[in-house]
């Protein structure tokens, strides 16, 4: 059954149809139909898209079955119309209107319905047991997964690897699923439960503490409150269990259970004190909560949520940069570091962005340095070549480089805007360059290295690769080529400078006069020699 990951193309010069004839060639059609005693197995393509246009699923214009596929499906029909009992199969559960809504399922349906011999139709890609009921004599089941991610191993929920195994008799035919170790009747897994369990998952457990403070030492010490409200109509069992390394972090509480009734609230508190000096080693200290919803037949968990607790960092002092060894940031690509810069941090007018990277792969994407989202500034790689971009004079403006950086070399790429014009420097040499004036657009948004933030501050686009000497300065510092340094000393034009030398913890500290904090979106980020 053709799904999105095996026609999709990724790179560029996506041709027409994308992977779908490579699949015909090597795997089969896209759509077919087969007769297996007295049976009928019939596949339909849940992929097509528009045609010049690249496939995505979550494209409403995108979801619904064409003129042409609907047709054969008609004509298939017909041919099996004698048969006892007919399957289907498709990628997408393209019936489940809140994920589909484009879809035209009924349009369908209607034509499933129609022969009287249809008895179910199979569907995947939400890695998630669901069965949506019987529609005219037809059981509608989405399967979870033989081998995709889950957020853990949540049966009851839904989440496991299994199989389906379908017993056909003469007068009907009945699902039943296969985890390891126990057999499942899947029509348990209906919206309603599906509804409540997600409920459950993306209840707010809200922590309303102010951030921990931690002094230039390390020491610090917090009062961490929290509150939760059940919102199923279930009661549930929470276990709330601080989380930190006991050799770092001493907290007033263990654990502490709760029962709430549907619509119950509770609120809590506990202390958090770190009594050990310096960073290194340092855990990042968090509360975990373990729920578990008491339904009518079945104790059911969800995954747990691990919420990190926020700390703040009062500064470093001025030896902190002192005597450090010449080390760089590796970040893993799911990582990176957030910086609290404001609209106004950078004055309009002339600035430049500057860093030497080294990214883990030949063609890597993601972001250098950016604050780009509908205004501002971003050097980054796309398929290995860098750029600069900047939002100048109410559009954005991009100088690119001809050709992408190697992979694991450290390659120095730096923007200049001097109020005339976009100027790429790659290893010091000018690689790009582009016109631009006018007033750089502004947004209150962080700034990221080794991302890209979104409309709701979160990072995206990231990069898999070693950072150092990432800079951002009030001035135009490079006019023609020149020689990049390896490490930058401070000065009174940088807005920030980051030598990536040393952590504090999971804070990242600028050693420019400003004195501007980043902190690791993980705290698994590490530091490797330069």
């Amino acid at each position: 059954v053709a799904g999105n990951h095996d026609v999709y193309f990724r790179g560029p010069d996506r041709p027409q149809g994308e992977n779908e004839a490579l699949f015909e060639k090597h795997f089969g059609p896209l759509w077919y139909w087969f007769k297996h005693k007295d049976c009928g197995f019939l596949t339909l393509f849940s992929d097509e898209g528009i045609a010049g246009k690249a496939k995505d699923f979550t494209d409403p214009a995108q979801q619904h079955m064409s003129a042409a596929q609907q047709e054969w499906l008609r004509g298939a029909l017909e041919q099996m119309k004698g048969l006892k009992h007919v399957f289907v199969f498709l990628h997408h559960p393209r019936w489940v209107e809140k994920n589909y809504p484009g879809a035209r399922w009924n349009e369908v349906h209607s034509l499933l319905a129609a022969p009287g011999n249809v008895r179910a139709v199979f569907a995947g890609h939400v890695h998630r047991l669901r069965y949506d009921g019987n529609r005219d004599g037809i059981d509608y089941i989405t399967l979870g997964t033989t081998g995709g991610s889950m957020p853990g191993f949540y049966p009851q929920a839904g989440y496991m690897h299994h199989m389906n195994v379908v017993s056909v008799r003469d007068d009907g035919v009945s699902v039943s699923v296969l985890p390891v170790g126990q057999v499942m009747d899947p029509k348990r897994f209906t919206p309603a439960l599906i509804k409540d369990v997600d409920q459950l998952r993306n209840t707010n457990f809200s922590i309303t503490a102010p951030p921990v403070t931690l002094d230039s030492e390390g020491l610090g010490a917090g009062l961490i409150e929290y509150s939760i409200t059940n919102p199923v109509r279930w009661p549930i069992e929470v276990t709330v269990l601080p989380d930190g390394d006991p050799r770092d972090w001493i907290s007033s509480a263990d654990h502490l259970h709760l029962k709430l009734e549907p619509g119950q609230s509770h609120s809590g508190a506990f202390s958090l004190i770190r009594a050990t000096k310096g960073f290194e080693p340092f855990t990042v200290p968090a509360v975990e909560f373990r729920v578990e919803m008491l339904a009518e037949n079945a104790r059911i968990p969800v995954p747990p949520r691990r919420i990190v607790l926020p700390l703040k960092l009062s500064g470093v002092n001025d030896d902190f940069f002192q005597g450090a060894p010449n080390r760089a940031l590796r970040l893993n690509g799911k990582q990176a570091v957030r910086l609290e810069i404001g609209a106004a941090t950078l004055p309009d007018g002339p600035f430049t962005v500057e860093a030497w990277v080294r990214p883990a792969a030949a063609q890597a994407d993601g972001d250098i340095i950016s604050k780009a989202e509908q205004a501002e500034f971003a050097i980054n790689l796309s398929g290995g070549v860098p750029g600069f971009h900047a939002h100048i004079g109410g559009k954005y403006e991009s100088a690119i480089g001809s050709a992408p950086v190697p992979e694991n070399v450290w390659t120095h790429v730096a923007g200049v805007f001097d109020g005339k014009r976009l100027a790429l420097f790659v290893n010091g040499k000018l690689t790009a360059e582009r016109p631009a004036t006018g007033v750089r657009a502004t947004n209150v948004l962080p700034l990221f290295l080794g991302a890209n933030p979104d409309a709701k501050s979160n990072p995206t686009q990231f990069l898999t690769a070693d950072i150092d000497e990432a800079r951002l300065s009030s001035s135009a510092r490079y006019t023609a080529d020149f020689t990049p340094e390896a490490a930058f000393p401070p000065d009174a034009a940088a807005v920030f400078h980051f030598p990536c030398d040393r952590l504090a913890g999971p804070f990242l500290p600028s050693d420019a006069p400003s004195r501007l904090l980043g902190s690791l979106t993980e705290p698994a980020a590490t530091l490797v020699e330069h």
